[in-house]
């Protein structure tokens, strides 16, 4: 492969680096069989003329919100590289390629970089395309055109956003012969709104398709399943396509998907001779499907939806936790899965439906949604529903039970942390997987099951049977206020002592605002008994509390600013006395029934039940994080062994490999630069709570009628209305509040506790009634309102909203 200048058959999908993602994925489709593409050739990316180095370097330092300097310094670069001489033998070889492919016909002239139409990011539309293009001289000015699109405002932008070095792409460009279109369009191998990959979606215009590029019409749509148009759509008053065309169109794109290995986004024209395929890009925002083997339809539930942390893992964070679990977990798009294929087709199906829809009501409408299809999923067998697991025997609402299982987990922990000392190597990964089945023995203890379903199942008939008997809603919140032996809201309200500790000390709160955290003895015995939480904690390797304190400041000068000394334990004995006022209310009441004084006496048992072990929801979680801690530590002390010894760059590497990769060394630099570069992909994604192996995913909504027109419906999991200031917070090491302010996230796990201290409300997108927050919520007395779609992009920040925590519903005020 030689010269400035490559004829389209010449070129394939190896040769990214010198005709750019387009022109590599075009040369690769003139050698499938059937499959018709425009002539044309390609002027390499040796031909680029460089941009100074200091630019570049300039640039890389700008961020996305430089917008007026990356502005200046882009518009500086393009200048410069469309005032470029062409060379003489770049302009003699286009000659000759012009000549060759005819000199009088209309050529497309289109930018190809070499991070474009990448199977992890397609920078559709970032670079520069010209239609109807005619001679050379033409062609050379269009060319430096192209070449100076590499670094249009957007593009820059883009890059920047991927974390793609400037400095690193090159800038290849397709000059290829127009087609004479009677219709064009685009043609998507999966359903790109649902990510089917059994339904294709092909839209049409009549003539050239860039009106349709720039948005400019309405096309035809069609979708295509098994070789047959299920549904149309047609614009104007004659279809641009014919249904016979639309399928024949359709098998086209099935032998491009075939070739490329993944659903693709491909432009197409309709000339007198048949479709010719002008681009084919792999559609970059679709969700991965994990992998099977039995050919069977399956249904994946999101773990990241039940764990309250839907953002992508890293490897060894996804590998650490399938070794650690009860439960097999699938992977995919840096997600954990779970199958639930098996109890969808048992006898159990209700019960575990009943169960699901308890957690999340949006899980239980997408299963219902799906199964409603006629024969996605086999029936289940005609036989008597079996319950999911045995009934547990009854639990006394004995606080000594807590009191036991916390022993037990600390003194398990106080064994792991001694026995791991010194260990290193092969015997440090013995010793892990060995306490990796320690650590599952303590996930299914079964007196901790029988602990947890008590106060989970307490909850649920509180909530249903008070309803039913008194017309009360969510009675339950308030009698879980201040619930004793709950860790996680013990860590919010610890930290207003902190605060507490700090407030009377000027050299202390000075220390704090200049990051020297090591000088306050209140924040290193928060850090003790608090330091292994962190937000995502699920994944092993994100950093913990103890590893970067300073995540702690701003919420710590929160409550410095917004309360008085002492509010840690009058906010719980206000919960505590609220709790018990709200039971002697309702007992009463109860008496006053028919039957009253049984049903008074079971209530009251119930709530005993309820509050002696609706706390200990919450130590399950914390004891898992904590052993996570010592996991990571030994695994990164022996991450800096083997950057001490040359087998890693970074100790951090050891994030983007999985237990056995670290445990074998099936590793190199090559593998860790493909994780990093597919875990910024993943990042990029939208997880589905429910995920089919067709590719489809369904998200499920809320049907229920009562709330206002515009109000944002979602899951009511604290009792309570509260109206106030909407702070629309992605990270927590972001927060600055102010009093009344009501939190709106995507989603909150147990480090957030620590913010609800400080706010009156709780809004995320993610949740459901038994999920942390919701739980947190109940004993902090917040009114919340969890699983609203879209919250954080819904609801504008610094807006006024009031949210309906008994009837599961936000309204947006101003």
């Amino acid at each position: 492969m030689t010269g400035p200048v490559l004829d389209l058959r010449e070129v394939g999908a190896a040769d990214v680096a010198a005709v750019g993602g387009k022109g590599a994925n075009l040369g690769e489709l003139t050698r499938i069989e059937g499959v018709r593409v425009p002539a044309g050739f390609c002027v390499t990316t040796a031909a680029f003329p460089p941009v100074p180095g200091d630019q570049l370097d300039r640039l890389a330092r700008l961020g996305p919100a430089d917008r007026e300097a990356v502005a200046a310094l882009s518009a500086e670069i393009r200048q410069a590289v469309e005032a470029a001489e062409i060379p003489a033998e770049l302009a003699a070889a286009v000659t000759e390629a012009v000549v060759r492919h005819g000199a009088q016909e209309p050529y497309a002239v289109r930018s190809s970089a070499t991070a474009e139409d990448m199977p992890t990011a397609s920078f559709a539309g970032q670079q520069d395309t010209y239609l109807g293009v005619r001679g050379v001289p033409a062609i050379l000015e269009h060319i430096r055109r192209c070449w100076a699109s590499l670094f249009t405002e957007r593009a820059v932008l883009y890059r920047r956003r991927n974390d793609v070095d400037h400095r690193r792409v090159g800038m290849a460009v397709v000059v290829q012969r127009m087609v004479d279109a009677r219709s064009s369009g685009v043609l998507f191998t999966a359903d790109p709104i649902t990510g089917n990959r059994k339904v294709a979606t092909v839209d049409a215009v009549p003539g050239l398709g860039e009106d349709l590029v720039a948005g400019l019409v309405n096309p035809d749509n069609f979708r295509v399943r098994d070789g047959a148009v299920v549904s149309r759509l047609i614009a104007g008053a004659r279809p641009a396509l014919t249904d016979r065309q639309v399928v024949d169109l359709v098998r086209l794109g099935r032998r491009i998907e075939a070739r490329f290995g993944r659903p693709q986004d491909i432009e197409w024209c309709l000339g007198d001779d048949g479709f010719q395929v002008v681009q084919s890009r792999p559609i970059t925002t679709l969700f991965p499907v994990p992998e099977t083997s039995d050919g069977a339809n399956h249904v994946w539930l999101s773990t990241g939806h039940q764990q309250m942390m839907t953002d992508a893992m890293k490897p060894l964070g996804l590998s650490v936790w399938q070794l650690t679990a009860m439960t097999e977990f699938q992977v995919a798009g840096g997600r954990l899965f779970v199958d639930s294929t098996k109890m969808l087709t048992s006898p159990a199906r209700a019960a575990f439906l009943e169960m699901v829809g308890r957690g999340d009501p949006l899980f239980r409408d997408a299963l219902d949604t799906l199964l409603a299809r006629d024969g996605f999923l086999p029936e289940p067998p005609a036989a008597p529903a079996a319950p999911l697991a045995p009934p547990a025997a009854p639990v006394d609402p004995d606080p000594a039970i807590v009191s036991e299982l916390v022993s037990r987990a600390e003194a398990s922990l106080a064994t792991l942390k001694r026995d791991i000392a010194g260990k290193a190597g092969a015997e440090l990964f013995d010793f892990l997987l060995a306490a990796f089945e320690e650590h599952k023995k303590l996930l299914t203890d079964p007196l901790s099951m029988q602990a947890i379903m008590a106060g989970m199942g307490a909850t649920w008939w509180l909530n249903d049977h008070l309803e039913q008997w008194l017309g009360e809603r969510n009675a339950a919140d308030i009698l879980t206020l201040s619930a004793p032996g709950n860790v996680t809201s013990e860590m919010g309200l610890a930290l207003l002592d902190v605060a507490d500790a700090i407030r009377p000390h000027p050299h202390l709160l000075a220390a704090l605002r200049n990051g020297s955290l090591h000088e306050i003895d209140a924040l290193r015995a928060y850090l003790d008994r608090y330091g292994m939480r962190c937000a995502g904690e699920i994944d092993l390797t994100r950093p913990r509390w103890s590893e970067r304190p300073e995540t702690l400041v701003p919420l710590i000068l929160d409550n410095i600013k917004l309360f008085e000394p002492g509010a840690g334990h009058r906010r719980f004995e206000q919960g505590r006395r609220q709790a018990e006022a709200k039971r002697a209310e309702l007992l009463d009441r109860l008496r006053a029934l028919p039957d009253g004084a049984a049903k008074a006496d079971e209530t009251d048992r119930m709530i005993d039940r309820l509050r002696a072990f609706i706390g200990y929801r919450e130590y399950p979680k914390y004891n898992i994080v904590s052993r996570y801690l010592v996991y990571k530590l030994a695994l990164l002390a022996e991450a800096d062994r083997l950057v001490e010894a040359g087998a890693l760059g970074d100790r951090e590497d050891i994030y983007f490999l999985t237990f056995d990769e670290l445990r074998t060394g099936g590793f190199d630099d090559r593998l860790i630069r493909q994780r990093r570069e597919e875990f910024r992909a993943h990042q990029a994604l939208k997880p589905p709570r429910v995920l089919t192996s067709e590719g489809e995913a369904i998200e499920g909504t809320h049907r229920r009628a009562g709330a206002p027109d515009g109000a944002l419906v979602g899951v009511p999991v604290s009792a309570g209305t509260v109206e106030g200031r909407a702070r629309v917070i992605r990270d927590m090491a972001e927060a600055d509040l102010e009093a009344g302010d009501i939190l709106v996230t995507a989603f909150t796990d147990p480090s957030w506790s620590p913010l609800f201290v400080a706010i009156t409300g709780l809004v995320t997108e993610v949740g459901g009634q038994m999920t942390h927050g919701a739980v947190i919520a109940r004993e902090y007395g917040l009114p919340a309102v969890v699983g609203v779609p879209g919250a954080t992009t819904l609801i504008p920040d610094g807006s006024r909203i009031r949210v309906h925590g008994t009837a599961g519903y936000v309204e947006i005020l101003s």
